[in-house]
């Protein structure tokens, strides 16, 4: 960890803005929160200020509200339910800027939590506005920046804070980058990158960025259609990135002449349509039919992958290797959660949907680390500097 953390610098006392990703989901009836990892993710710090008498602003992001007010996401239910977490009183504010928030910082003691409203009511945020960036360092001392689910973005709460504030990382941000670090710097082999998800073109920068670092690709999902037609196979009507096909071919020729495996499914589940009522048959690979979708890996798919995997000693996963939203097309992906939780190897999960889905199975404990970032992550083993993360001061 190059970047100072919060336990490099004297909080006592001092009000701190806390930038977390409490961007969690909201069942669409109710409003209610459905899934509460990423407000726990963030209690390491929160409490760690607390116990230091930090007077403590946290800031987040909630939904894409475009610039404006929008009632279904302001923050009152996360300050409800991060109440309940840490078992103490947390307020909130009518906005995130202004000289009323400003008087309420100034009123908050030592111990006390403050969660301002969504930031993204205000167009400036996304925009790195400077005046808005300098209105939110005007409520604190300090600077912490626990978000690494937004440190690929350039805003105002991730980027523009940190030019008026001394910035470090909390402990959410020292963990992401502690455990991708090792991914990118010395991972323990076999190494084995399972991916999957829809395009190939999402997949890219990572793909070359890891080449000389792993010893098997293991590819699944959507974007392995592409790779079965620069294989010459027919892949019904699921979708084939035209543009992509040469990189592709490129991709499986280096993996061959450097010793890399580069698997593809051997089997798949096809379907007429992709919708909760369809059924799906499980085919050969050769044997698609002209109508149908690959809609997940086959059986014989899932234990070649398990087999190989069974032999790494670290294993990253990024992305489902079906249409898991419906239930008969999910077994390939709850396949591949269910073998990464029994393991004896370093495994770490990609964020995004990925993270959803370990989360969802309550596999979450087993895993050595699953990822807040899907897009961040995915950056950052791209090998990509995450400006949320170059702004924090260096050791």
């Amino acid at each position: 960890m190059i970047k100072k953390t919060v336990q490099d610098i004297e909080v006592d006392g001092k009000k701190v803005l806390v930038r977390v990703d409490f961007n969690v989901p909201l069942d669409v009836k109710t409003g209610a929160i459905t899934d509460d990892s990423r407000i726990r993710a963030a209690l390491p710090t929160i409490k760690y200020l607390i116990d230091h008498k930090a007077k403590v602003i946290l800031c987040s992001h909630l939904g894409r509200p475009k610039g404006k007010v929008d009632e279904g996401l302001r923050t009152a239910p996360i300050a409800k339910r991060l109440s309940k977490l840490i078992d103490m009183p947390v307020s909130t504010t009518p906005d995130c800027i202004g000289a009323d928030v400003e008087k309420t910082v100034n009123n908050l003691k030592g111990g006390d939590i403050l969660l301002l409203e969504n930031i993204r009511f205000h167009a400036e945020e996304e925009a790195n506005d400077p005046s808005f960036a300098q209105a939110l360092a005007k409520l604190a001392d300090i600077y912490v920046d626990d978000a690494f689910g937004t440190a690929h973005r350039a805003h105002a709460s991730t980027v523009g804070v940190a030019k008026h504030l001394p910035a470090v990382a909390g402990f959410l941000m020292e963990k992401e980058l502690n455990a991708l670090s090792g991914i990118l710097n010395n991972p323990a082999h076999p190494f084995a990158a399972l991916l999957g998800g829809a395009k190939v073109s999402d997949k890219i920068g990572l793909l070359a960025n890891i080449f000389q670092k792993v010893d098997s690709y293991l590819i699944g999902g959507g974007m392995a259609a592409t790779f079965l037609a620069v294989k010459g196979y027919k892949v019904g009507l699921s979708s084939i990135e035209e543009d992509k096909l040469d990189i592709a071919h490129k991709l499986i020729s280096d993996a061959d002449s450097m010793g890399i495996d580069f698997l593809l499914p051997v089997d798949a589940i096809v379907a007429e349509s992709i919708n909760t009522e369809s059924k799906g048959e499980v085919v050969g690979i050769s044997d698609i039919p002209d109508g149908t979708y690959i809609v997940d890996i086959g059986p014989r798919t899932i234990e070649l992958f398990k087999t190989k995997m069974k032999g790494c000693s670290t294993i990253f996963w990024n992305g489902p290797m079906g249409v898991y939203e419906i239930p008969q097309f999910s077994s390939g992906t709850k396949g591949m959660a269910i073998m990464l939780s029994e393991i004896n190897a370093i495994t770490v999960i990609g964020g995004g949907s990925t993270a959803e889905i370990v989360e969802e199975m309550h596999l979450s404990h087993k895993m050595t680390h699953v990822s807040t970032g899907g897009g961040a992550s995915l950056k950052f083993l791209e090998g990509k500097e995450l400006p949320g993360v170059a702004v924090l001061l260096d050791k």
